[in-house]
């Protein structure tokens, strides 16, 4: 069942009648008063037939790459709040422009795996910006969400959001963590509008026991390439677009040292953060005046 945030205003919600009988995982809140619908699964197979757009065609992972070294529950390890910035500066500023660039005032937005910092232009208000993440009150604390909502993608993959009821998704310095990538990337597209938007993001840095066997292995082009994989075993994507922004000594190598190893275990690395974002669209890419 969802559990809604105690409020004392009014709160307009769509609920099926049979919603008593249907479990989720998922927690919702609200932190503004605007219109939002709940995806009735209970009757998904009712629908009429619809193309295979957005069926996954393969899987990218092993069960190896899946696996991490901290294999206890995500909820428990983002248990506690953690008000701070993950990536510098030159990282966010560049992420920033992108979303000036790509989003509309009038777009409705899904940032998920969010934090308590979205990121996106403090001078432009948009339609609706919903939130997801794990930790209730690093997402109550960003002021850029209308709503947001508590689920472990790892354990449950549905989103309990209506389809074609997002113009863009976001998805920043999050994806590493993903155990089950395919299923979440085909919940994104169903999401998503037509024409709609998903921009993963990410840099070198990460909580190295909480991200997956495959990410944790791979070099910085074979982290764009998984990410880029990810979106081509989802039928409907367009072809993904890859930007890259590397700092200007980005010739050295990635630090391999057991002091290294140690830092990343912290979540923790020096230097500038190299710039990495992947784009794609839902059945095609749209064009502005």
């Amino acid at each position: 069942m969802l559990t809604f945030h105690p409020n004392s205003k009014p709160w307009h919600q769509y609920v099926p009648t049979n919603l008593h009988s249907h479990t989720t995982s998922s927690t919702l809140y609200k932190t503004k008063i605007l219109p939002f619908q709940i995806a009735n699964t209970l009757n998904e197979g009712k629908q009429p037939k619809q193309s295979s757009a957005g069926k996954i065609k393969r899987l990218v992972l092993t069960q190896e790459g899946r696996s991490k070294l901290n294999t206890y529950p995500d909820r428990e390890f983002y248990a506690y709040p953690r008000f701070v910035t993950h990536v510098d500066d030159g990282f966010i500023s560049t992420l920033t422009n992108i979303y000036k660039e790509r989003l509309r005032p009038s777009w409705e937005i899904l940032d998920l795996m969010s934090s308590w910092i979205s990121h996106l232009p403090k001078e432009v208000t948009y339609k609706k910006v919903v939130g997801h993440g794990l930790n209730a009150q690093e997402l109550a604390k960003n002021s850029q969400l209308d709503y947001f909502f508590v689920k472990d993608l790892n354990q449950d993959q549905k989103l309990e959001l209506e389809s074609c009821s997002f113009d863009a998704v976001l998805c920043t310095v999050s994806v590493q963590y993903l155990q089950q990538p395919e299923k979440v990337f085909a919940e994104v597209f169903r999401v998503l509008r037509p024409g709609g938007a998903f921009i993963v993001s990410f840099s070198n840095r990460l909580f190295y026991e909480k991200a997956i066997s495959a990410w944790r292995d791979a070099t910085g082009y074979g982290r764009v390439q998984l990410v880029v994989q990810y979106f081509q075993c989802v039928e409907g994507f367009t072809q993904p677009e890859i930007i890259r922004k590397l700092p200007a000594t980005g010739g050295a190598q990635e630090d391999k040292s057991p002091f290294s190893w140690i830092r990343k275990l912290l979540g923790l690395l020096s230097g500038s953060d190299p710039f990495y974002a992947v784009i794609a669209y839902k059945n095609f890419r749209p064009t502005y005046e």
